[in-house]
């Protein structure tokens, strides 16, 4: 692809967002009490930490400030500040329309830019529904897209349903002063993951082009009841029970996909 010259640097915002969501069963309430903590303490803030430095070697970022921060009840927060390191070849610097790695060393050209994330765990008070759920946004200024590390993310959470959106903004210049509002090819999110994460997930686009801006839901194929049960097996439950379970989880998980309530399933 032809390098494109530019007057100055590139100042193209790019920015990627995510909701993640892990939904399960839990029966009693000493059983969705034990699934918050659980969860609380997997996805403490050390952890996001540690999961968001690993975002900025990918891309290739120079950490400048950590904010952290466990809540109580529950919940945690991380965001870093990060600016560019040298840039070591243009075939790391590449947007090529395929994944990235998981995770691999990609050295990038950034400067303004901020990673962040926020989790939210609850439970259901009656229906013995709980739910995780972890809020990501990944912003650079400069010549790498954020979708780099898209399948790192993923990995990193293993959830039943994702939403994804990925938006350019600004424009940049060239010698000749023509704008650019955008500086590389994407015609869908999915191009920028794994195959295995595509052929695990059902997914649907919502595409705005002219904007720049791109959107892909994702939602588990495969349902497997054991998974999302908490504190007890398949094995102990009734048969009415497993079938009441079983559809009181699918309506929850419809419900995130679809971002509306749903009566009858």
């Amino acid at each position: 692809m032809r390098k494109l010259r530019l007057h100055g640097f590139n100042n193209l915002t790019k920015t990627l967002s995510f909701n993640i969501y892990d939904i399960c069963y839990a029966k009693t309430a000493r059983h969705r009490k034990e699934y918050i903590e659980y969860i609380d303490e997997a996805y403490n803030a050390e952890r996001l930490t540690q999961i968001l430095t690993e975002v900025s070697n990918i891309i290739g970022a120079n950490i400048l400030n950590i904010a952290h921060q466990d809540y109580d009840p529950q919940g945690a927060s991380v965001t870093m500040l990060i600016s560019e390191e040298p840039v070591l070849s243009e075939e790391d610097l590449a947007n090529v329309e395929r994944p990235g790695p998981l995770p691999d060393a990609v050295v990038a050209h950034l400067d303004k830019s901020h990673i962040t994330v926020h989790t939210y765990p609850e439970s259901h008070p009656d229906g013995g529904i709980s739910t995780f759920r972890a809020d990501i946004d990944v912003s650079t200024c400069g010549r790498i897209s954020p979708l780099r590390a898209l399948n790192f993310l993923i990995h990193s959470f293993e959830s039943d349903i994702l939403t994804i959106d990925y938006r350019v903004r600004g424009f940049t210049r060239d010698v000749k002063g023509k704008k650019h509002f955008i500086d590389h090819k994407i015609n869908s999110i999915q191009n920028f993951m794994s195959r295995d994460t595509r052929n695990r997930y059902q997914m649907i686009d919502v595409n705005v082009y002219q904007e720049h801006s791109f959107h892909t839901k994702m939602i588990l194929k495969e349902f497997d009841l054991d998974n999302y049960l908490f504190g007890t097996g398949v094995e102990e439950l009734s048969g009415k029970e497993e079938k009441e379970i079983r559809k009181r989880l699918q309506k929850e998980m419809m419900e995130i996909f679809y971002g509306r309530n749903i009566t009858k399933l």
